[in-house]
């Protein structure tokens, strides 16, 4: 590591992701590594988080890491699991809680001395979520925070800067978790708050220089953030030996194609567009099951990448718009998460190209990729761009796939989409599409009585897609777009609103 890092154990909690976004607000760069592989302990590593987790620690199975590489010798905190891990390991006693210990809670005694609680007050919320509780701490260790319900809420090792903390500062419940947060990152690890966009440009490009030399790199656009952004750096770093490539598959948003191309362009990007549209609608039909639907989109994309790649001469890396969580993702302490879907990126093309891989924006959070986006100056338009998933409109059509459908879809789409933005709707929504059903009902236009199609509206909040709310849209504007979409998109008479959460819903109906 070049750079002065916290360095997060994870056991499993499912919190984990949100202590490194808070420790990456006070601009300090973390790393979240699997409590049982992490590297190795340089002066780098200004401090170890040890995170919550769903085991106790009176369970032999539990995680138990030799915590003697850094204790003691460096900063140390435990959260919820990682401080009952801290007491138990040490000559302390962890009982089962006679209450099972979640929700909020108010601090009912601090020591205003103690650094890790300096400037947080009495009465403090707090958030706690355990069912086992610190019943006694080892003789070395002090109490420096309790709640009613909780005698050790906080402690800390004497003569060491090793604390334990019982509740949970990550979460926006705890009110004073930053501050608390900032005392153990900035003031006892004593980091210097200079990891921003601008540093993380500046080092990325300069790194990206040093490693791709004179050699051709090439990137499949979506028209996403994602591999926006990762363009915009690589350009930035080997300017015209960057090949950018964007597929028309036929499945993306009305007009999209030549829109999105047009910023790219603008943007001084080296892109080639393809309309390969005939070619994704043919490996597309009679297929009705998702999952085939997406891997047959997959591999035209693989075929059709490939073959424009290779009319590039002596290309030498694959460039991805691979993000922070899908690394902590495929390296995580419980392994990957069950396969609810096939991810939206495409797979394959590494193997099938042999070409060696270069991922710049593999540390970062989606939040962190806006921002740098920002900083490098990219379009407004792709910068807030709501999340559309890789298939595109195949798994908002529920069944085979048609020219015919695609075209009704990407209009009801575009009326949706578009109202949103009039409305000034559009920023306080995560991600929001419209999904073709397929199912007609009896509808009546003027005299006419109608059999036609019924389409259903979805739009989200969210803060990462791992979990998402249902988006509380005005039945003032939800009526206004009804009637629009009925009146002017040829073939639909009923439009319904999807009122499911994540979970235990998914986003996307496919």
């Amino acid at each position: 590591m070049s750079q002065e890092t916290i360095l997060i154990l994870d056991f499993g909690s499912q919190y984990t992701q949100l202590i490194a976004r808070r420790v990456r607000e006070l601009n300090v760069y973390c790393e979240i590594h699997p409590f049982n592989k992490y590297p190795v302990i340089t002066s780098d590593i200004k401090g170890v988080i040890l995170s919550g987790s769903p085991f106790s620690v009176r369970d032999p199975e539990s995680p138990n890491p030799d915590l003697s590489v850094f204790k003691g010798k460096i900063p140390l905190l435990g959260v919820c699991y990682g401080a009952q891990l801290l007491a138990h390991k040490f000559g302390g006693e962890v009982k089962a809680s006679s209450t099972r210990e979640y929700g909020r809670a108010n601090l009912s005694a601090v020591n205003a001395k103690n650094e890790l609680f300096k400037t947080i007050g009495i009465n403090s919320q707090v958030w706690m979520s355990h069912a086992d509780t610190i019943a006694r701490i080892p003789d070395h260790y002090e109490i420096v925070a309790s709640t009613h319900d909780v005698p050790v809420a906080g402690f800390q090792v004497k003569g060491e800067k090793t604390y334990g903390i019982q509740f949970h500062p990550e979460v926006y419940h705890t009110s004073e978790g930053m501050a608390l947060l900032r005392n153990f990152v900035v003031e006892i690890c004593g980091c210097k708050q200079n990891w921003t966009p601008d540093s993380f440009v500046e080092t990325t490009v300069k790194n990206l220089q040093q490693q791709l030399g004179n050699d051709k790199v090439v990137l499949g656009l979506s028209g996403g953030v994602d591999s926006s952004v990762a363009a915009m750096l690589l350009h930035k770093a080997i300017g015209k030996n960057l090949f950018c490539i964007f597929v028309d598959n036929g499945l993306l948003r009305k007009n999209e194609f030549k829109n999105v191309l047009d910023s790219y362009l603008h943007m001084g990007l080296n892109v080639k567009g393809v309309d390969a549209r005939a070619r994704f609608y043919a490996d597309l039909k009679g297929i009705t099951d998702p999952e085939k639907k997406r891997k047959a989109i997959g591999n035209a994309f693989i075929e059709v990448f490939d073959q424009e790649s290779h009319q590039i001469q002596d290309v030498k890396w694959l460039a991805q718009g691979t993000i922070y969580p899908d690394v902590i993702e495929s390296i995580s302490v419980k392994g990957p998460s069950a396969t609810i879907k096939s991810h939206h990126n495409v797979g394959g093309l590494p193997d099938k190209m042999k070409l060696k891989i270069v991922e710049p924006l593999n540390t970062l959070f989606k939040d962190e990729v806006r921002r740098v986006g920002k900083t490098l100056g990219l379009d407004e338009q792709i910068l807030n761009r709501h999340p559309f998933p890789g298939p595109g409109l195949a798994i908002r059509i529920l069944g085979d796939i048609t020219p015919e459908k695609v075209a009704i879809l990407q209009d009801v789409d575009h009326i949706f989409i578009q109202g949103l933005k009039d409305a000034d709707l559009y920023k306080d929504v995560w991600q929001a599409g419209a999904i073709f059903l397929p199912v007609q009902s009896v509808g009546v236009m003027g005299d006419e009585r109608t059999y036609e199609n019924a389409i259903a509206l979805r739009a989200v909040t969210s803060t990462d897609g791992m979990t998402a709310d249902w988006c509380h849209l005005p039945y003032s504007f939800l009526g206004k777009i009804s009637n629009e979409i009925i009146n002017k998109v040829k073939g639909i008479n009923r439009v319904v609103y999807d009122i499911s959460s994540k979970p235990p819903a998914t986003i996307e109906w496919e």
